[in-house]
């Protein structure tokens, strides 16, 4: 028989180390300026770590030897009344009539939407990566997936922004059976109205991907793309939506919601998290309440800051169109390398060293620096810590800490 050790071993007494010490350095030591996270809320962090974390449902709504059953398992009281809340919660917030928080990630979500919608063989108009698209919709990846032929949708307008008279010409040019919209690097809203217009002539479905801007859709600050006529919305729910990683599809379309939502269990997923799906829930609730002064301040929050690093001298893109519309601002990488002689990825990392955290390919995003407080009149200081910081100036660590440790809590929430 082998013998139990009586306490921890070493690997997990590690592992508790490693866990703290990222939570006191990215809880208390840094200003995280990555525009594909965000902050959770205490409330949805505590259901992250519930009982429902180990539980697990399959919802299947299905005849089973003669016997109609909703569900594979007993137990789940509980747990399909949370989904329920969550799937209200979504439906009202993005103002359509059906809604399912299960998918696991924005990326799941799309493969929610498209799968049951598009067969093989369709031909969908996507923003090519180079443009600023998601690598997911380029040919190689999800569309070869399922069989798709991808076209792209100009976007060659400031910060990759698109044209209508260009969206609506590549649309009635290639007709395609579906036109998706969303975007990586995302500043802008897009011409809603034109681009349903055409796909309508064309019997395409218009699907919006909003991973990036979610949250600024929930606050009224971006566009609203239900009520402006998009077939299917979709995304991730930890970039500007400040909940936990996973994803959320809605819809105003009953015909589609009955295509997609049967679609969902053993197809593209079988069970759906319900801590996170918990968690998720307490974040619509919590937009509910706060998301327009919420994303009416990451918006503002991003516009200051490309106005205050551009007069420090950053080559950040759009000045002339405002800078933003989103939680995202940019930094041009040619421009940077020619006044700095280095790209993105060491301006980043060398920011990183500082306790300022940009990413890698030189997007900047506000959406949890105004969950922690920081309002558009902080914007100069802090582009004067990243400026400093770019050129490694040894007391930037220090003032980033201390400025830091006076946050205290989240705002929004």
């Amino acid at each position: 028989m082998t013998d139990v050790p009586a306490g921890p071993g070493t690997d997990e007494v590690e592992l508790a180390r490693l866990v703290r010490a990222h939570e006191r350095w990215r809880g208390r030591a840094v200003f995280n300026l990555l525009p594909s996270e965000n902050a959770v809320s205490p409330a949805a962090r505590k259901y992250l770590g519930s009982d429902l974390a180990g539980r697990y449902t399959l919802p299947i709504d299905s005849d089973w030897h003669g016997e109609r059953i909703d569900n594979s398992y007993t137990g789940t009281r509980y747990t399909d009344a949370i989904e329920k809340l969550g799937n209200a919660a979504a439906a009202r917030l993005f103002h359509g009539r059906y809604a399912t928080v299960r998918p696991l990630s924005g990326h799941i979500a799309a493969l929610s939407a498209l799968a049951p919608l598009l067969p093989a063989k369709s031909k969908v108009l996507a923003i090519e990566p180079k443009d600023g698209g998601y690598d997911g919709y380029a040919p190689g990846f999800i569309p070869a997936l399922l069989g798709y032929t991808v076209r792209p949708l100009p976007a060659d307008g400031a910060g990759h922004s698109v044209d209508a008279g260009a969206a609506v010409a590549a649309i009635r040019s290639e007709r395609p059976q579906a036109v998706i919209l969303g975007q990586s690097f995302f500043l802008f809203p897009y011409p809603l109205a034109e681009i349903v217009e055409a796909a309508r002539s064309v019997e395409a479905l218009v699907l919006y991907d909003a991973s990036h801007v979610l949250g600024l859709i929930a606050g009224g600050e971006f566009q609203d793309p239900l009520r402006a006529g998009v077939d299917v919305l979709f995304g991730s729910t930890h970039k500007s939506f400040p909940g936990p990683q996973g994803g959320l599809l809605v819809t105003d379309r009953e015909d589609l919601f009955r295509q997609i939502d049967p679609a969902l269990v053993w197809r593209i997923f079988d069970n759906a998290h319900w801590n996170r799906i918990a968690g998720v829930t307490q974040t619509l609730l919590e937009l509910e309440r706060f998301g327009p002064d919420y994303a009416r301040t990451t918006v503002a929050n991003a516009q200051a800051l490309g106005a205050a690093l551009t007069e420090k001298g950053w080559p950040i893109v759009a000045a002339d169109h405002g800078y933003t519309r989103s939680h995202q601002i940019h930094i041009d990488p040619s421009e940077l390398h020619a006044k700095r002689g280095y790209g993105s990825g060491t301006l980043a990392r060398r920011l990183e060293r500082q306790g300022l955290l940009i990413d890698l390919v030189g997007r900047i995003g506000t959406a949890e620096a105004a969950r922690l407080g920081l309002a558009p009149g902080d914007m100069p200081r802090l582009a004067d810590l990243l400026e400093r910081g770019s050129r490694g100036r040894p007391t930037v660590t220090r003032e980033v800490r201390a400025w830091r440790r006076t946050f205290v809590g989240l705002q929004f929430v």
